[in-house]
C-alpha cells in the first residue's frame, strides 16, 4: 500500500535535506483545480506527499481503492484503522473517469489491506484495471498491490489484469517487519514479488524506507533479497512519523547513505533504484514502465 509517511510529528527538527519546495507549473494547478472541483481521490493529496507538484507536472497521479480503512495497524502508516465499509462495486468507474477527467498519462493504483475479504479485494482491483484500460487506452499502469496474505488465486487476478508494473512493498528489513508491518511476513512478501515475476508480469517493484532502526548490512540483504526474487525496481526513502501514535524516527538517513544504496542497487542489477530521502512508493513511477 502507498503510506502516509509526511508529518511535522517528529522528535528532532528535519534536517535541510528534507525540505520540500512549493508545487509549482501550469499542469501541477490543473490538476490541483480539477480535484478539488470534483473531490477526486487521490493519496497524493490525501498523503501530503512531498512530490505531488513534480509527479502531476509530468502526468503521474496515484489513486488508492477499497475505501479508506485498513483491516492492518501497522506501526508505520497513517492510514486508519478498523472495520472498513462495505465495497462500493461503483468504484472501478469512478477511479477510470478521475483519471480521463485528469487526463492522467500513468496512473498508480493502490489500495487498503482488505482482509475482511474473501478475494482479498482482488475483484475490484481486476475490474478497476479493466475499467481505466477501456475509459483511457493510452494510459500506462502501475498496481501497487496488498500482499492478499499469499493467496495465488487472488495474486492471479492481478495477473490477468497485466498491468505495465506491479509493485508490493516490503517496506523495511527482515529483523523489524514484525514491529513495523505486524500481520505482514517478510519472506511471504517476497514470495508475492517471485510469484508474479514468474507468472508473466514483466515488471515487478517493491519500496523500503529508512529511519525506523535498520542495520545497512540488512539494508544491503534485502537488496538481495529482492533481486533474487527478480524485482525490477526498487525504491528507498526516509521514514517519517506520522503520528505520536506510530513508531518513532530512530534517525535521519543522509544523501550520501541514499546513494550508497542506489550505486549498490544498481550494481545488483535493478533497472532503476529511485534512492532518496524524499522518495516515495510512486515516486518517477512513469519511468519505471522503461
Amino acid at each position: 500500500m502507498e503510506t502516509v509517511l509526511e508529518s511535522n510529528i517528529l522528535p528532532t527538527a528535519k534536517p535541510k535535506w528534507l525540505k520540500v519546495k512549493l508545487p509549482i507549473g501550469k499542469k501541477y494547478t490543473e490538476l490541483r483545480s480539477l480535484v478539488d472541483k470534483y473531490s477526486l481521490n487521490t493519496i497524493c493529496t490525501s498523503g501530503s506527499c512531498p512530490n505531488m507538484g513534480e509527479c502531476w507536472g509530468e502526468g503521474t497521479a496515484t489513486f488508492m481503492i477499497l475505501g479508506n480503512t485498513c483491516t492492518r495497524s501497522c506501526g508505520f502508516c497513517g492510514v486508519k484503522t478498523g472495520r472498513p465499509e462495505t465495497v462500493d462495486w461503483d468504484e472501478p468507474e469512478k477511479v477510470a473517469r478521475s483519471i480521463k477527467l485528469m487526463n492522467i498519462k500513468h496512473a498508480v493504483v493502490t489500495s487498503v489491506d482488505r482482509d475482511d475479504l474473501k478475494d482479498g479485494g482482488s475483484i475490484i482491483w481486476i475490474e478497476t484495471v479493466k475499467a481505466i484500460r477501456r475509459m483511457n487506452p493510452t494510459t500506462t499502469l502501475e498496481t501497487l498491490i496488498p500482499d492478499f496474505q499469499g493467496i495465488e488465486r487472488n495474486i492471479d487476478r492481478i495477473i490477468e489484469a497485466n498491468p505495465e508494473v506491479v509493485s508490493h512493498n516490503m517496506e523495511t528489513v527482515r529483523r523489524l517487519t514484525r514491529e513495523v508491518r505486524i500481520q505482514a511476513k517478510y519472506d511471504r512478501s517476497l514470495e508475492v514479488l517471485r510469484y508474479l515475476k514468474a507468472n508473466g508480469i514483466n515488471r515487478t517493484k517493491s519500496g523500503i524506507m529508512l529511519g525506523l532502526g535498520e542495520l545497512e548490512e540488512e539494508v544491503i540483504q534485502t537488496l538481495h533479497d529482492l533481486r533474487d526474487a527478480n524485482v525490477d525496481v526498487v525504491t528507498i526513502g526516509q521514514y517519517l512519523q506520522p503520528s505520536k501514535k506510530h513508531l518513532p524516527v530512530k534517525e535521519y538517513i543522509t544523501p550520501d547513505q541514499f546513494a550508497k544504496y542506489e550505486k549498490i542497487g544498481l550494481e545488483l542489477g535493478f533497472r532503476h533504484v529511485e534512492s532518496g530521502a524524499l522518495v516515495r512508493s510512486s515516486y518517477k513511477a512513469q519511468k519505471h514502465i522503461l
